[in-house]
């Protein structure tokens, strides 16, 4: 599917100031993290955007490399059009689909950005939208003048998703428009008919307190959490680099396997697969398969977690604790935690790791080999 698509670029745009809220509504605590951490977890979730362009300004990029390492960043323009503008100028030249989203919608599921994309990719040009529930009315001087007929409206939400081509020539012909409140309505004034995607009422704009009190039910009701149990064991060899977590530690013995031999990455992504019901990594990386002799363990863990966004998780924590003899892990305490953190893309703050001795008992307390068990929790949003 990703193939089909093409490679896909999304632009989240959460540069306003909330002034109705009192503070950027794109970081206020939604489910014990802010709002926008949401919006692009969604994203992550759609194998095929392979880019997200985050819209934001400089204090809010800080807090979200707390979360993620690969996010690229842009900053804000004084309209909404602006930083739609920004964005796309940093979009990776490969992006054949964009899709342009307001950070402060953070339900959007990854379903609907998948369809989304899927009718740009058809029609050009689609967003997705909802059919108007209430009667509209216009008005002027305090007083009704026009009933309109609700079975034709809709209201739009984001993403907004277009090929690359008309999105850039929208923006060129008439981006200077600063009334335009969707870059829709450029992609129309282009001749472009823009595809509707029928979405939920759940993909609402955190705008009022309101709104964001209805989040947070839509977030309790919608989240289970499974924890999961990983374990590893390799041998300790001579001349072999001893690799923990990602972490090249000195030391005269490392571990022997078909990959780096990381018990701890292994561990962690086994603990994940089992979470989600998934299998272990043998199956994902089979030691019969030659051509991935040596495979660093970290492209193991991020293809854990593509699978693990394609289940619509998210990682909440891990716990790894490493069982060795030698040499002493205490010193790497702070790095291994570090490099774990971004390795899955979470804060560090809900990464632990620590090792044991095996009291010289066995093959571990001799120094010829060292394990390691993992527990990792996921929240999955259904």
């Amino acid at each position: 599917m990703a193939d089909a698509l093409g490679f896909s670029s999304a632009v989240i745009v959460a540069g306003g100031s909330g002034r109705r809220m009192g503070r950027p509504k794109q970081l206020l605590p939604l489910g014990g993290k802010p709002v926008l951490v949401h919006t692009i977890e969604a994203f992550k979730q759609v194998p095929f955007v392979r880019q997200i362009v985050v819209v934001t300004p400089p204090e809010n990029q800080g807090i979200l490399k707390k979360y993620f390492s690969d996010l690229v960043f842009a900053l804000p323009g004084e309209t909404r059009l602006e930083s739609v503008k920004n964005g796309v100028a940093c979009v990776d030249k490969k992006a054949v689909l964009i899709a342009v989203h307001d950070g402060a919608r953070p339900l959007v599921s990854a379903q609907k950005i998948t369809d989304c994309l899927h009718a740009a990719k058809t029609y050009g040009a689609a967003v997705l939208a909802v059919p108007v529930k209430d009667t509209v009315k216009t008005g002027a001087d305090g007083f009704v003048t026009r009933t309109l007929d609700r079975s034709s409206l809709w209201a739009a939400q984001t993403p907004q998703t277009y090929q690359r081509d008309i999105l850039e020539r929208a923006l060129a012909q008439f981006g200077s428009e600063k009334e335009a409140t969707d870059e829709s309505q450029l992609v129309e004034k282009t001749g472009v008919k823009v595809r509707l995607v029928p979405s939920d009422y759940k993909n609402n704009k955190i705008t009022t307190p309101e709104d964001l009190v209805c989040a947070e039910a839509w977030v309790g009701a919608s989240t289970v959490y499974r924890t999961g149990l990983g374990f590893d064991l390799h041998r300790l060899e001579p001349g072999r680099k001893l690799v923990i977590g990602g972490v090249e530690i000195p030391h005269a013995k490392g571990f022997l396997g078909h990959s780096d031999g990381d018990v701890v990455l292994h561990a962690i992504c086994d603990a994940i697969l089992g979470a989600l019901c998934a299998g272990e990594i043998g199956i994902l990386f089979p030691p019969t398969d030659p051509s991935i002799k040596g495979i660093c363990s970290v492209d193991i863990a991020k293809k854990v977690l593509a699978v693990m966004r394609e289940h619509g998780a998210a990682l909440d924590h891990i716990d790894a604790t490493l069982i060795t003899e030698e040499p002493k892990i205490k010193p790497h305490y702070e790095a291994v935690r570090r490099s774990l953190a971004r390795v899955f893309e979470m804060p560090l703050e809900r990464v632990s790791f620590k090792a044991k001795s095996h009291e010289k008992v066995g093959e571990i307390g001799r120094g010829e080999a060292a394990m390691c068990q993992a527990v990792a929790t996921l929240k999955i949003r259904q």
